[in-house]
């Protein structure tokens, strides 16, 4: 285990061409096909599911299916892409490190090296050019507000500067095991609603399976994607800022139990590398308790932590 005292240093400043100027890149038309179906469906089941919640209620079955896969595949984001393979705030067993790249690929966010190198990329650039989904600098007065809150939650998917792999997830492409995941990413996808289906159709037949692949794999695929993005829109433009950073990350605290810890994104900002993000007193972080969890078990090591200043 590894402490930091002192918020760790910024990188400085290198030229890069994704800082020039340059109208947005839009993606491929079959890949922005995918990401707009990846998008639009979850909410458009988000609708249909509260419409039948209004007239039927939701079973309980489905509940805990739903806030099961909720929990699960989130932590595989938050555990496994992000504080693992983006930040290397701890070291995974090989089992640990395949099992999270499989279970944060489930959340339909893509593979996990584009998201690592877009994450990355984030860190290097916040709110600066070359940010893939900064809400700032989109104009100004309220509209220019309002076009930033979209583009960093949802617009910059179909509309952005393509990220470098090689330059931002260079060590994820000599990695065997996730370069493995990551061109399965379908499969991981697919898996992702055949389990709910599953178990649903084992315990109530196809009815039980069509009402669990709707609450525990469309519509906790929507909030998982709502909540995920918030941290890129909301946590860069309302909150606290207990530290000072050279971005606007900010703590939002009201999103910090459906994030697992994530929206303690000032603090992130401020200690990158550590594994816990809501690292004052009586900040919850789900994500840190279970990366304790799996160093107690033998499963994580050299897991880095930091002192900071307590309210």
């Amino acid at each position: 285990m590894s402490v930091a005292l002192l918020a760790e240093p910024v990188a400085p400043d290198r030229p890069d061409p994704e800082d020039l100027p340059r109208p947005p890149a839009r993606a491929g038309g079959a890949e922005r096909v995918v990401t707009s179906l990846i998008i639009v469906t979850p909410m458009l089941a988000l609708a249909y599911a509260l419409y039948r919640f209004w007239g039927e209620g939701i079973g309980v079955r489905d509940l805990v299916l739903a806030a099961l896969f909720y929990v699960i595949v989130g932590h595989g984001i938050t555990v496994g892409f992000h504080r693992l393979m983006t930040h290397r705030s701890f070291t995974a067993s090989r089992p640990l490190k395949i099992a999270l790249a499989i279970i944060g690929s489930m959340a339909f966010q893509g593979g996990p090296i584009g998201w690592v190198a877009d994450h990355r990329r984030h860190h290097a650039k916040a709110d600066r050019p070359g940010d893939p989904h900064s809400p700032h600098g989109h104009g100004p007065g309220l509209g220019g507000q309002l076009r930033g809150l979209w583009h960093a939650h949802v617009g910059w998917l179909l509309n952005h500067t393509p990220t470098s792999w090689r330059r931002y997830a260079s060590d994820l492409l000599k990695d065997r095991d996730l370069m493995i995941v990551n061109r399965l990413f379908p499969v991981w996808c697919l898996l992702s609603l055949a389990l709910p289906f599953g178990i649903g159709y084992l315990f109530g037949g196809l009815a039980g399976g069509l009402t669990a692949l709707l609450w525990a794999g469309a519509v906790r695929i929507c909030l998982l994607h709502h909540i995920t993005w918030s941290v890129n829109s909301i946590c860069h433009m309302v909150g606290r800022r207990p530290f000072e950073t050279p971005d606007r990350s900010t703590n939002v605290a009201a999103l910090a139990v459906l994030s697992f810890g994530e929206s303690w994104h000032n603090g992130h900002h401020a200690f990158p590398h550590s594994a816990r993000h809501g690292i004052m007193r009586g900040q919850w972080d789900s994500s840190a308790m279970l990366i304790s969890l799996f160093e107690r078990l033998g499963w994580a090591t050299d897991v880095h932590r930091v002192r900071a200043p307590q309210a």
